[in-house]
């Protein structure tokens, strides 16, 4: 675990959307973090699309940024496979 520097503003924002989704302030940032970085790997994908892939990762031992690239890399070089 590690500390990241966050602007006054940004902590209020992780702390009243924390607060509406009962999650902890680590629990929002780190949520907000995951979908970041989904959305910049995926970024074709709907939010709703996102949320999915955030469960069905989670279920797979958690968001590996390595992982996501190497499935996304795999995903793509089969998309053009397919005549």
């Amino acid at each position: 675990m590690g500390i990241v520097k966050i602007s006054d503003l940004m902590h209020e924002n992780l702390r009243l959307a924390s607060n509406a989704m009962s999650r902890s302030i680590n629990a929002q940032a780190e949520h907000w973090l995951k979908m970041g970085m989904l959305a910049e790997v995926y970024p074709h994908l709907t939010h709703q699309d996102l949320m999915r892939l955030l469960v069905q990762t989670e279920s797979q031992g958690g968001a590996d940024i390595q992982k996501l690239v190497q499935s996304e890399a795999f995903a793509a070089q089969k998309e053009a496979q397919i005549p």
